[in-house]
């Protein structure tokens, strides 16, 4: 989530986990589409009527939520395997890259997939050239929060085994900066806000398995390429546990900006 220059993010490995995803996203469609929900509901406080949208990465869930309201959409996605579960006409594109022309969609939404950007005051600059005057640009990302024990008991369990810790879940923005990413990328009237959705495991392993198959797993440039400890990821999930449960939160910084 950084400036043009600063690469963080290995772009192949998120259109790989995002394919290996695609054929098992049904198995998380119910907790993707409650989190649409939760950022489409901005949409009801506008009272504005959308006619054209542009989704991106939205997982198969946005899209058909955008039709039911009578919004023609087209979908993108970086890897071609999740656009194709658009179900509707959808584009691979990259989100730092877009091929669309200056006020194309009086709506762009963006659901769980600005975080894996390189470039995003760049890739937000093009966002809002693509839409409309009067158009409205929603996005929604993790917040600095998430995962936040997930990634502490991974360092600690990696020290104690090894000695030294690699970065095993991705850095997340902090709040405060969304807003103003979004005025300098020129949006009017930009508004940054945070929902924390809580999750709850019996079998702390479903955690991982859920963000394999969202297509969320560690896609940083300075991830470790080595097998870990057998023990690591059990001790560390272990140390999470609390009554026979696994806790975890999820930040939701939900972003709005209108075109000007």
């Amino acid at each position: 989530m950084s400036g043009q220059g600063m690469m963080m993010f290995d772009r192949a490995a998120v259109a790989a986990h995002r394919t290996r995803a695609a054929a098992r996203r049904g198995a998380v469609a119910p907790v993707l589409e409650d989190l649409a929900v939760r950022v489409l509901d901005r949409l009801d406080d506008t009272g504005r009527h959308f006619t054209r949208a542009l989704e991106i990465g939205g997982r198969g869930v946005v899209a058909p939520l955008l039709a039911a309201r009578g919004i023609e959409v087209i979908s993108t996605d970086l890897a071609p395997a999740m656009a194709a579960v658009a179900g509707g006409p959808a584009i691979v594109a990259d989100e730092e890259f877009l091929p669309f022309g200056a006020a194309r969609f009086d709506l762009i939404v963006a659901h769980l997939s600005l975080h894996w950007v390189n470039d995003l005051p760049g890739a937000l600059i093009q966002l809002r050239r693509a839409l409309t005057p009067e158009g409205l640009f929603i996005a929604s990302l993790p917040l600095l929060g998430t995962l936040g024990n997930l990634r502490a008991a991974l360092i600690e369990a990696e020290a104690a085994l090894t000695g030294g810790a690699a970065p095993r879940v991705s850095p997340f923005p902090e709040l405060s900066d969304c807003a103003g990413l979004l005025q300098r990328a020129g949006f009017a009237l930009p508004v940054a806000e945070r929902e924390i959705v809580e999750f709850e495991y019996a079998n702390p392993m479903a955690l991982l398995c859920d963000l394999r198959d969202a297509g969320e797993t560690n896609a940083t440039i300075a991830r470790s390429r080595t097998i870990p400890p057998r023990e690591m990821v059990p001790m560390a999930l272990a140390s999470m546990m609390s009554g026979g449960r696994l806790l975890v939160a999820l930040h939701l910084g939900i972003l709005t900006g209108w075109g000007s």
